[in-house]
């Protein structure tokens, strides 16, 4: 009896250890853990927040990232201005021979020469002019070509034959939408007069070359830059905004994943298109809880969350001076209420999934330790019962 008495105080100490096999922490441990206890006091290490309905509200109207609402919609103006960097070239006509651009007179009195000279495209310099032979330094950036031309038919008036002259923007840089990213080819788009929306330019630059659901599209205009999945750009018309000449259009891949740890039928990463998915699609995508071995209690979403985010759901947060804050949402499928929650709770990329073990479950783990133990010791006092 003394002996068994050992073991039992034994299996008793070995259920309060940490020892035993385990998927992760208990649902106590995670409550515990919320705060340290330190020289100077407790310290917050993260957040542990219930869901209710008032919380998956506030995380609804979470507002996300919108071209629409970041850059507007307005279209460009329809006559472009020069710009600098711009190509210009400039044809001048005459309107006799043996001028300044026009060829001499010929001895056939049928053929009066060429009447016009073309000359070479230039770069619209820093201090936004090009030359122009016999006119010099002639403005053009911020001008339209048609105003460009009366200038500079105004500086050759005098000096050629009743000039006339064709301004032509050959490459026009200023006038552009650069795009990159690992989505799509990177090169330069001029933008048409009448304007161009995003999918328009990521059409010319040959398309989207991995899955929309996987694509993200980034818009950088001035010192402002927005990420918005590229199926909502497809399927929402008013996200599908126009372009201005400057802007920087990237499209990255990033495939949306969580992490599914603990007491489910599958522990593995999952992945999810850019639409998003529910916690209810995110269990069932994991095979579910473990019946045998899960807490329904104890389901878990490990995130960091804005600060921002985070001041709306708790206030006098001591983590509110970090920019992202740690917080374990904490969902009780015990009760009923908590099946419909998982409906509207939306999952977010790289989010952990984690569900508890259950109390009975860890019981079961002593239990098994004490059979191991107590089983020779069985057998032990069974062969000396018959020697005796």
């Amino acid at each position: 009896m003394r002996v068994l008495a050992t073991v039992l105080v034994t299996a008793v100490a070995v259920s309060g250890c940490s020892i035993l096999p385990a998927a992760g922490p208990t649902t106590s441990a995670i409550e515990s853990g919320a705060d340290v206890a330190t020289a100077e006091g407790l310290f917050a290490r993260y957040e542990i927040i219930d869901v209710d309905s008032a919380i998956v509200e506030a995380l609804r109207t979470r507002p996300l990232d919108s071209l629409l609402v970041t850059f507007g919609d307005n279209r460009p103006a329809v006559e472009p201005v020069i710009g600098i960097g711009d190509y210009v070239a400039v044809q001048v006509w005459e309107a006799g021979s043996g001028g300044l651009f026009s060829g001499p007179l010929v001895a056939d009195r049928f053929s009066a020469g060429s009447k016009s000279a073309l000359i070479p495209e230039q770069v619209v310099g820093q201090d936004g002019s090009i030359s122009v032979p016999y006119a010099g330094r002639i403005k053009v950036a911020g001008r339209r070509t048609q105003d460009v031309q009366g200038l500079i038919e105004a500086e050759l008036a005098g000096k050629a034959i009743q000039p006339q002259v064709l301004v032509s923007v050959t490459k026009p840089v200023s006038q552009s939408v650069s795009v990159t990213g690992e989505g799509a080819m990177g090169m330069r788009i001029p933008l048409s007069g009448r304007g161009d929306r995003l999918l328009d330019v990521i059409a010319q630059a040959g398309g989207v070359r991995t899955p929309v659901a996987e694509t993200f599209v980034r818009l950088s205009r001035g010192n402002r830059t927005v990420t918005v999945p590229m199926s909502t750009v497809v399927s929402n018309p008013r996200e599908n905004i126009f372009v201005r000449p400057g802007d920087t259009l990237t499209l990255v891949r990033d495939p949306q994943t969580f992490l599914a740890v603990g007491a489910l039928g599958n522990t593995t990463e999952v992945p999810f298109s850019a639409d998003g998915l529910t916690l209810s699609q995110a269990l069932a995508r994991a095979s579910g809880l473990r019946e045998t071995q899960a807490d329904p209690a104890g389901v878990f979403i490990f995130r960091y969350e804005p600060a921002g985010v985070v001041r709306r759901l708790r206030p006098n947060s001591p983590l509110l001076a970090a920019g992202q804050v740690p917080v374990v949402y904490r969902v009780n499928l015990r009760d009923a209420q908590g099946l419909f929650l998982t409906q509207s709770f939306r999952m977010r990329n790289r989010d952990l999934v984690y569900v508890s073990s259950s109390p009975f479950a860890e019981l079961g783990k002593v239990l098994g330790v004490f059979s191991t133990v107590a089983a020779p010791i069985g057998a032990g006092a069974s062969i000396y019962s018959v020697a005796r």
